[in-house]
């Protein structure tokens, strides 16, 4: 679905649950449906005060709060961390983060999405929530690694050859 389109629904969403439609709650629903990644508060509260610089962390807080109470956004929890939020894939679905930079993206690998039906089938749980997340190592992140340590041995070779 476009950025545009989940927009609409989030609104449409808000407008059936007779939510005020604040320009506060309109900006945070339009940073959440145009986003690809998986924001933390402290992050859409950063792009929210560019426009409206009274906006307080507590009131991106409650807004994800009702978006979440309303079945609109999927929070990632973390311990130590910052939970994260998913305006674009509120249900629950598998994730792929990178323990680096801490990025988040959602893979697409269909046999993923198969694993809770089969867990069900196998052991006769009625499953009513999932969270599958795979840890790893960004590509990005990757070359960054091998650059880093292309100057360190680099800077080594120098040292020992100056020596």
């Amino acid at each position: 679905m476009d950025s545009k389109a989940r927009f609409e629904q989030l609104i449409a969403k808000l407008r059936t649950r007779s939510c005020r439609l604040t320009p506060q709650r309109v900006a945070l629903v339009k940073i959440l449906a145009a986003g690809t990644g998986h924001p933390s508060a402290t992050q859409i509260y950063e792009q929210m005060r560019r426009r409206f610089p009274t906006t307080t962390l507590a009131t991106v807080y409650k807004i994800l709060a009702l978006l979440k109470e309303t079945g609109e956004v999927l929070e990632l929890e973390f311990s130590g961390a910052e939970n994260r939020y998913d305006g674009n894939k509120p249900y629950p679905h598998p994730h792929l983060m990178c323990m680096r930079c801490n990025k988040i993206v959602d893979p697409k690998v269909d046999a993923l999405d198969q694993v809770p039906a089969r867990v069900s089938r196998a052991t006769g749980y009625k499953i009513v929530g999932h969270r599958f997340d795979i840890y790893g190592i960004c590509p990005q992140c990757q070359r960054k690694s091998i650059k880093q340590r292309a100057r360190i041995e680099t800077r080594h070779s120098r040292k020992e050859s100056a020596s």
